[in-house]
């Protein structure tokens, strides 16, 4: 039977009708709907961005408001933006909000609060491979914000969904780097 297997050690784990796992960057299952879906190698959410014009007084917001923890803050010149993750739980592997403030008025996120106003600005996916993510959206006719994935947050490298291609949402694929 289709399903979610738990395994103490390792966590949930997908299974297909005859049991065996679904997880892995060539697998191709039915879902719910019936319709063959394969992987692009999505794990899980990794965060969800938000834009903010002081990042000093959003950490704060959502420490007091939420009982959030700032896990991690840092100034990636390239993004333009100042950023910190702040978890949404005990454990970051539960979730992140990632907050962005600008580091410029031209930048990305300076745009963004200019047209938008503070708010959700991405959801972000981790991806196991992102050079084989990006292989498999492209060959799907999915555009991708770089030719080759950037630096991001802690080490880890990224690339975008042009929000055209993806319902409106820009969505972020993240390849946390290979120490965490």
């Amino acid at each position: 039977m289709a399903g979610t297997r738990h395994d103490a050690a390792a966590g949930p784990r997908r299974t297909g009708p005859d049991g065996a796992s679904t997880a892995g960057p060539d697998i191709t299952a039915p879902d719910i709907t019936g319709a063959l879906v394969a992987t692009i190698g999505l794990s899980g959410i990794d965060h969800v961005g938000v834009a903010v014009a002081d990042l000093d007084e959003a950490i704060e917001f959502y420490q007091r408001v939420f009982g959030m923890r700032c896990i991690h803050v840092e100034e990636n010149p390239e993004q333009g933006v100042r950023e910190a993750m702040m978890s949404v739980g005990p454990d970051p592997a539960g979730g992140c909000v990632q907050l962005l403030a600008p580091l410029t008025p031209g930048s990305t996120i300076a745009r963004f609060l200019d047209r938008s106003g503070p708010g959700i600005q991405q959801v972000a996916y981790t991806v196991t491979d992102l050079a084989t993510a990006s292989e498999k959206l492209r060959s799907r006719g999915v555009r991708l914000l770089y030719p080759v994935p950037r630096r991001g947050t802690a080490g880890s490298r990224v690339n975008f969904i042009h929000p055209r291609d993806a319902g409106g949402v820009l969505v972020e694929l993240v390849e946390p780097a290979a120490d965490g």
